[in-house]
């Protein structure tokens, strides 16, 4: 029983140390509807449309009552926000329009783009309504897979600033 307990001690350890080396070199899991499922490695390739991003959300109300509701967790980032996952769906120029139809970005419909009026428990979403003219620093971070996902259409642009890193897929489902 001791030898047990000392070889299920040791494996312990060791998936630890492995889940900490694999993090401390760029992996992160993503378990959230905003993007595929799965693992993803922080890469420095530039912040372009179509790439998949690590953000901080910045400190505001929205994203306080976002945390308290629980559409995401405690984490790092100020405010003790956890570090968000979503892909770039506008960038600079762009012209950006919210409707209750859906997004659309220079007259196209984004996929998966329909607002929703409340959340899974029925308390309102954020109402984001409008036309935009992407600045230099703005970005327009969705989901381009799930209907439900916390993103753009509720929380509005965020500045390329809060990017943490281009992540690439390494293992998705």
């Amino acid at each position: 029983m001791k030898r047990l307990t000392l070889m299920t001690l040791c494996v312990g350890i060791s998936i630890l140390l492995l889940g900490y080396c694999a993090y401390a070199t760029g992996a992160r899991v993503n378990t959230t509807h905003s993007i595929p499922l799965g693992l993803y490695w922080l890469t420095d390739r530039p912040i372009e449309k179509g790439e998949y991003v690590i953000f901080c959300p910045p400190q505001n109300d929205v994203f306080d009552k976002a945390k308290r509701r629980g559409y995401f967790k405690a984490g790092f980032c100020p405010g003790e926000y956890q570090y968000l996952m979503k892909k770039i769906l506008a960038v600079k120029h762009d012209k950006v329009s919210v409707t209750d139809e859906g997004v659309y970005v220079n007259g196209e419909l984004l996929p998966f783009s329909l607002p929703l009026n409340a959340d899974s428990t029925g308390r309102p979403l954020p109402v984001l309504r409008g036309e935009y003219k992407l600045r230099d620093t703005d970005l327009l971070l969705m989901t381009d897979v799930s209907q439900k996902s916390f993103d753009s259409r509720y929380f509005g642009l965020i500045p390329q600033s809060q990017i943490q890193s281009v992540i690439r897929p390494i293992f998705t489902w």
